[in-house]
């Protein structure tokens, strides 16, 4: 199981209009040390309230870590976040950005 596991059968289930493929992302380590060497390519630090987050990048809620997923993001994607072990769902910000809800 990757760690950034979306949830393939999003776009099915929500019945939204949005039929456009996903961006692809091409992820590098960009050094986070506090999961395995495999994984660390698919999350970063957060640099404050002024750090811009990418269309592929979701903030946990719980341990404020970006995880990053090599496809672009959309309402209704399932990620875990393996630095605490957090699962959240996309969700439709209201300020029409994407944000994320944790699940357990």
């Amino acid at each position: 199981m990757s760690s950034v596991d979306v949830d393939p059968g999003a776009d099915r289930t929500r019945g939204d209009a949005d039929e456009t493929p996903r961006r692809r992302y091409e992820l590098e380590d960009l050094g986070f040390d506090e999961v395995p060497k495999k994984y660390r390519k698919f999350y970063r630090r957060w640099n404050g309230p002024g750090d811009t987050i990418a269309p592929n990048e979701a903030l946990c809620p719980v341990c404020k870590v970006i995880i990053r997923s090599p496809r672009e993001l959309r309402a209704g994607d399932r990620l875990y976040c393996m630095a605490c072990m957090t699962r959240v769902r996309i969700v439709a910000g209201e300020n029409g950005g994407l944000e994320t809800e944790t699940l357990y």
